[in-house]
């Protein structure tokens, strides 16, 4: 088993019982992505952790999959939601890779307080693109350690060798644009709590498939233009 996972499922009832850092800022992302939520959306989410963000979502929406690697964190997240239950919730022990026959299945994506936790974030931001349907949304909300507080990568890798821990990647922000632009996606909405704040919150979409379309078309022109003149 992966370190950074043995760390989550250790740390999964402290996870569980630790505040929230910034309640105002956390109220505002929520009613800023359930500006995007109807009542017929697939939704899902990856590294959902216990669950509150998810129980928050899924009253407003059709279906709602809440996903996380860590068996300890789903453990206490379907606790949650036996105690106030949801049929149109599921939570399941899953990664991105397990999702992988659901292409185009989904009207939104969030990935919140993850992307900075996988060692392949452009990999992760390409899967959520193929998960999602022609003109679906995408909320993330990372960590960008390299524009607020760079200095701490040594003592970070440290942590993670000798696991205190989990493993981060260091992103500023303009990568994590840079990453989503990559994978297709067009971004909506852009907000930093604070200057101090280390979090980066984006909302993209994909591209409806007329779009899709037209760009693949105009790719194509562009090419074979280029072997003409060559």
């Amino acid at each position: 088993m992966d370190s950074s996972l043995k760390f989550w499922n250790r740390n999964a009832p402290r996870y569980a019982r630790r505040p929230i850092a910034n309640q105002e800022a956390y109220r505002k992302k929520v009613a800023v992505t359930q500006e995007y939520l109807r009542p017929n959306m697939s939704v899902m989410e990856f590294g959902c952790g216990t669950g509150s963000t998810a129980l928050i979502h899924a009253p407003l929406v059709g279906s709602y999959l809440a996903t996380d690697a860590s068996s300890r964190m789903i453990d206490i997240a379907r606790e949650k939601l036996a105690s106030t239950p949801m049929a149109n919730l599921h939570f399941r022990v899953a990664t991105l890779d397990d999702l992988s026959d659901q292409h185009h299945q989904f009207d939104a994506v969030l990935g919140l307080n993850i992307l900075h936790l996988l060692r392949d974030p452009s990999s992760a931001v390409s899967q959520v693109f193929e998960l999602l349907k022609p003109g679906g949304i995408f909320v993330s909300n990372t960590v960008c350690l390299k524009d607020t507080r760079p200095y701490l990568k040594p003592i970070a890798a440290i942590a993670n060798i000798v696991r205190l821990a989990p493993f981060v990647k260091f992103l500023s922000r303009q990568e994590l644009e840079n990453i989503l632009y990559s994978a297709g996606f067009c971004i909506r909405y852009r907000w930093v709590p604070d200057k101090s704040e280390d979090v980066y919150f984006l909302i993209a979409t994909k591209p409806a498939e007329a779009d899709i379309q037209m760009a693949r078309y105009g790719n194509n022109a562009i090419s074979h233009q280029n072997t003409a003149l060559s």
